[in-house]
């Protein structure tokens, strides 16, 4: 199999992790391995390869963490009046020793923590925010 070959696969296979795990950053390492796979077209030895790639990737890492830094906006983690899941209500089955709780929510099944971790009950909850890919959630 080609250099070119490898790095495209290495590409696709960031592309495809990014995908499922959200992380914009998986995107800036598939540059670098589409960099480095331009690169073999060019006749760049493998080390020479290895150098964009790192590169290539490393700076575009570097670059996306002061862009976001710079517009704090963006991301899921942003101002909590553009989730239109809040507000919304899920019904809480039982809670976990961590204080986490299993909920469906249009359709899908989501992790949940509750805001006062002290007042862990069963029943309904309202979504009061989300962290990450947890819901936070209050007693009705």
């Amino acid at each position: 199999m080609s250099d070119t070959t490898i790095w495209w696969l290495v590409t696709g296979g960031l592309v495809a992790i990014e995908l499922t795990s959200g992380s914009f950053y998986l995107l800036m390492l598939a540059t670098g391995a589409a960099a480095a796979a331009l690169a073999t077209y060019a006749g760049v030895g493998f080390n020479g390869q290895l150098v964009i790639a790192g590169g290539v990737g490393g700076l575009a890492v570097v670059w996306w963490s002061i862009y976001r830094k710079r517009h704090p906006g963006l991301g899921a983690s942003s101002s909590p009046e553009q989730h239109l899941d809040i507000g919304e209500t899920v019904q809480v089955e039982a809670w976990d020793e961590q204080g986490s709780a299993d909920v469906k929510h249009r359709g899908a099944n989501w992790k949940a923590v509750c805001a006062d971790r002290h007042a862990l009950q069963t029943g309904l909850h309202r979504i009061q925010g989300i962290e990450g890919n947890r819901l936070v959630l209050e007693k009705i």
